[in-house]
């Protein structure tokens, strides 16, 4: 079973930042060209603004990754021009003729996650376990957040009475009732949206849940001390070492010719 020590040789040799962060930005990624083909086959106006409404937190979260991955990157140059960095760059921009480059990062990721290893992918993910719960609860959040809103609209449309009309009422319903806020402002009134409201309701006490226990762990609990394992500071222990080994000796051999005094 390999170490932690090879499993961080590992990512470096794979050009990998996190194997779950990168599990996040390749989910991401198929969403992204979904929402794609969506915009393509959905004609209702209110479904396609909310699909426009969705890719704003999906592009900003693209460019913080290319600034992340341009910043990060041993060569520059070459992350930009022979690993696909200029691809990253427009994937990034909120450009209908440019999304389809997404694909592009979807094939890389999957490239660098074969490179790693399935067994390695797992063992990361489960060392770093925080850091995937966060990372997939911010993507079924998203998730909720889009086709709670695109189902939301759908069931609510077939009734004369419906208060939420528009995309922005159906992300303002799901975002305060994801966030157990609820107002009130919005409510749905048909049977199918009263019980998508019930799952969203369900869903949003978990991820909330989650990550408030998250956040309080991580700002509450003591930080851990690393051990320091440079070569000179473990030169200096081992000298630390050898002294007290010596004295223990000096001593042992003081009790012993004390013995032998008493003896004669």
């Amino acid at each position: 079973m390999p170490t932690d020590a090879e499993i961080d040789a590992a990512e470096e040799r794979a050009g990998l930042r996190n194997p779950s962060y990168e599990i996040f930005i390749g989910l991401l990624s198929i969403l992204s060209i979904l929402n794609l083909v969506m915009g393509l086959v959905i004609k209702d106006p209110n479904l396609q603004l909310v699909l426009g409404l969705m890719n704003v937190p999906i592009t900003i979260i693209f460019i913080l990754d290319f600034l992340y991955r341009f910043k990060t990157a041993p060569s520059k140059s070459e992350y930009f021009w022979r690993n696909w960095g200029w691809a990253d760059l427009l994937a990034s921009l909120p450009f209908q003729q440019t999304k389809i480059l997404r694909l592009f990062r979807l094939i890389k990721v999957y490239r660098l996650l074969q490179d790693y290893g399935v067994r390695n992918i797992v063992r990361s993910v489960v060392k770093d376990k925080a850091g995937s719960a966060l990372l997939t609860l911010l993507f079924i959040a998203i998730l909720v957040l889009e086709f709670g809103s695109l189902f939301m609209l759908r069931l609510e449309s077939t009734s004369p009475d419906a208060n939420i009309t528009t995309a922005s009422d159906a992300v303002w319903y799901i975002i305060v009732t994801m966030s157990t806020v609820g107002y009130g402002d919005q409510y749905p009134v048909t049977n199918g949206g009263r019980t998508l409201g019930t799952v969203i309701i369900v869903v949003g006490v978990g991820i909330f849940g989650t990550l408030t226990g998250y956040l309080a762990n991580l700002f509450l609990s003591p930080a851990k001390e690393e051990a320091d394992t440079t070569p000179s500071t473990l030169e200096v222990k081992l000298q630390e070492l050898k002294a007290l080994s010596a004295r223990q000796q000096s001593a042992i051999d003081e009790l012993e010719s004390l013995i032998q005094d008493g003896q004669r």
